[in-house]
């Protein structure tokens, strides 16, 4: 698949070959569905907590006797019936999360990725830096591809731009609808759920290398197999 690059002005410089293998698949709802709600599931906190009534504070006395009141009984303070009392069947801490199988995760990344492509919200843009990590800069440059909009940039992990990695993700902190990722850790809730995904030219080469290198792992390891 062929795409075009972009200067940070928004302006075509030449075009680009996107590997097939991780932006031409064909769209797959129902591995998009199980990776946003496994990402969904995994951030899940999972601390909410009630007391039953053997753990609400209170006397096991009866509040009054059994018969002659004309009252319904009532064993203690503590049921869940009385106001104060315990919870019935009420939350406690627990563990939302939970593991998803490695192939389908790198599935639905790259089925992310191709319907961006497919639906031209992808685009590739130069490399290119924010002197002193000024968020009025960064600002200008999101400007000139529409702004406000939900907006997902893919960063390069090459330990020789990590400076200037650095100063892009200073510069777009005190910006709330925009988030970065990288090559090696993309979220399928973010790629899904933005309006614009951007991905820095070199960035381009290592998501395809990354995925390449795991697909030819595992034909090794099965052939190996065989």
């Amino acid at each position: 698949m062929e795409t075009a690059v972009y200067s940070t002005a928004g302006q075509e410089l030449r075009k680009i070959n996107l590997d097939d293998a991780v932006f031409g698949l064909e769209m797959n709802e129902d591995i998009l569905w199980y990776a946003i709600n496994n990402e969904l599931a995994n951030k899940r906190i999972g601390t909410a907590c009630t007391k039953d009534r053997g753990e609400v504070h209170g006397s096991n006395t009866k509040p009054y006797k059994q018969k002659g009141t004309g009252r319904a009984r009532r064993g203690d303070k503590k049921s869940p019936l009385l106001v104060g009392g315990g919870t019935v069947f009420g939350p406690k801490p627990r563990d939302f999360s939970y593991k998803m199988p490695k192939m389908a995760k790198r599935l639905a990344i790259k089925t992310a990725l191709s319907l961006k492509a497919h639906t031209d919200t992808l685009k590739v843009i130069e490399d290119f830096d924010v002197e002193n990590g000024k968020t009025k800069k960064l600002f200008g440059i999101l400007n000139n591809f529409g702004s406000g909009e939900r907006t997902v940039i893919v960063l390069s992990e090459n330990e020789s731009d990590r400076e200037r990695i650095n100063l892009l993700k200073r510069a777009g902190r005190n910006i709330s609808w925009l988030s970065f990722l990288s090559p090696s850790r993309l979220r399928v809730h973010d790629l899904f759920y933005g309006r614009r995904v951007f991905i820095l030219e070199t960035a381009v080469k290592e998501i395809s290398d990354f995925y390449s290198a795991l697909q030819n792992r595992r034909n090794t390891v099965q052939e190996a197999q065989a």
